[in-house]
């Protein structure tokens, strides 16, 4: 049972256990690092989720073996101390947690995909959080919570579209003249 370096958070931790340890254990009851929930052990509710290497990843089957060889390893602990990630903020100005249980591994997920995606539409949302179990039944004000997250993260000139902010784009041009009839089509 070789010893096996993890980058968690920005450190490295050193843990001594069987190369098979899923991650979550690891996580949760060799190095004290609680936010990352045990849902399933299969892979099917997300509650698990942390970042190797940034994308998202179940812990619970994922083995220490297999964690060993990210670079990093980011757990909502070390999302942001102090809870001032765009995703936590949108998450409590939203009001979303009931129980709470399944946030810290949605919020991983939604963190990960708006690196990829910082304008998520409804589709990236759902399959960001495929898998994902919230028993309160909060997916409403879950998915209100991620839009707001993209917004906060754009900051006040909102979100990037084509590696332009779009306070650079170009103005839009002038309406046109009214339709006939008076209305929309």
């Amino acid at each position: 049972m070789p010893p096996f370096t993890l980058r968690i958070n920005g450190a490295s931790r050193r843990v001594d256990v069987p190369a098979d340890t899923p991650l979550l254990w690891v996580l949760r009851d060799t190095l004290g690092l609680t936010g990352t929930k045990f849902g399933c052990g299969q892979s099917l509710c997300g509650a698990c989720t942390v970042h190797l290497d940034g994308a998202a990843t179940r812990s619970c089957v994922t083995t220490v073996s297999e964690a060993a060889r990210a670079a990093s390893i980011t757990t909502i602990e070390g999302l942001s101390p102090d809870r001032s990630h765009p995703v936590q903020k949108a998450w409590i100005e939203e009001e979303v947690p009931q129980c709470g249980y399944c946030q810290p591994g949605m919020i991983m997920s939604v963190a990960a995909m708006l690196k990829q995606k910082p304008e998520p539409t409804d589709a990236d949302i759902d399959a960001a959080l495929g898998g994902h179990i919230c028993r309160c039944g909060t997916y409403q004000r879950i998915r209100t919570a991620v839009k707001r997250a993209a917004r906060n993260a754009a900051g006040p000139q909102g979100p990037r579209q084509g590696g332009r902010r779009r306070s650079d784009a170009p103005p839009a041009p002038p309406p046109g003249p009214p339709k006939p009839g008076g209305g929309v089509r």
